[in-house]
């Protein structure tokens, strides 16, 4: 009976996935309003919403570096009516800090990489600190006494601070904040002087001068800022982060949906409004299937599990 029930189920899949959306989708964001993620989420709904005909819904779910929302999809139906926006510290490297309540492998489906955000190091004005090479000399000289701004265990700002200490034989002290706001008026004020992340949480700040931009962490000039120096062409090649975000959906979803599913988003991110909002807010495109996105979170793992190791990184 159960194999018979199977195989109606997989022939019951590809018409499914025709058909679908036939009801409103729920889309978990699992951090909160305001970021990098709220921002590329809501971006990603919108377009979505239009062209599928149904609204697909925010729902941000936040805490625990993601695994709040990541454990609410894995407990939902494989049907495509729950999605979420997934980044790369919550497939490639909380997996490998902590236990979790689900398995990132077998409980969630991965559909798609969106957007590609560099990361970028901004310094407090009062430092003193015009060049990355400021940095690397003044950790050297006095090794741990230079703040760098973190928001957590494995989050892509402390991940890059600890890439920068390895890459250059330095010392710098993290210090963890709950969020990047209040992260970010420390290093206004002064009282913190360096920060690595997300390039489009700072450009208010570096527009009203109260951040100054040091480097850029790809491997190419960013768009917005030109004239910023590229830390990957300036002495240190290794140093190239993108924090990546995908759609993912449950564990166990049909093939068929998710090429389905697959095809939505990047229709999405060829959208005109999408693309403008997107190069606007320093978000660069990927897109791909959904073999190229696991591909992706299998380097990231290798790459970074490397760097947890070395610096002892563990959960709080």
């Amino acid at each position: 009976m159960r194999r018979i029930l199977l195989l109606l189920l997989a022939l019951a899949a590809p018409a499914a996935a025709q058909d679908y959306p036939t009801r409103d989708i729920r889309f978990l964001n699992a951090f909160a309003p305001g970021g990098t993620s709220d921002l590329l989420g809501r971006v990603l709904a919108e377009q979505l919403s239009q062209q599928m005909g149904r609204r697909v819904v925010v729902d941000n779910r936040t805490g625990a570096s993601g695994a709040i929302a990541a454990a609410e999809l894995a407990r939902s139906a494989p049907d495509g009516y729950t999605l979420l926006l997934v980044s790369m510290s919550m497939m490639a490297v909380l997996p490998q800090m902590q236990r979790l309540p689900y398995d990132t492998d077998r409980d969630i489906t991965p559909i798609v990489n969106v957007a590609n955000v560099y990361n970028i190091l901004v310094a407090s004005p009062a430092s003193g600190i015009q060049t990355w090479q400021d940095v690397r000399r003044m950790a050297q000289e006095r090794p741990g006494a230079l703040r760098c701004a973190t928001v957590g265990p494995g989050s892509s700002q402390q991940l890059s601070c600890a890439l920068f200490m390895s890459l250059t034989n330095t010392r710098l002290e993290q210090v963890g904040y709950r969020g990047g706001a209040p992260a970010i008026l420390d290093i206004v004020a002064g009282r913190v002087e360096v920060m690595w992340g997300n390039m489009p949480e700072y450009l208010a700040q570096i527009r009203a001068g109260g951040l100054r931009p040091i480097a850029y962490g790809a491997a190419s000039a960013s768009p917005l800022l030109p004239q910023l120096p590229v830390m990957s062409q300036t002495g240190l090649p290794d140093f190239v982060i993108p924090n990546w975000f995908g759609v993912a959906g449950p564990g166990g979803m049909p093939p068929a949906l998710v090429q389905r599913i697959n095809a939505e988003v990047n229709r999405a991110m060829m959208a005109p409004e999408v693309q403008r909002r997107f190069e606007e807010n320093a978000m660069l495109r990927v897109g791909g299937s959904p073999a190229d996105m696991i591909r992706q979170i299998s380097q990231d793992r290798e790459r970074w599990g490397r760097v947890i190791r070395d610096h002892d990184i563990k959960p709080e």
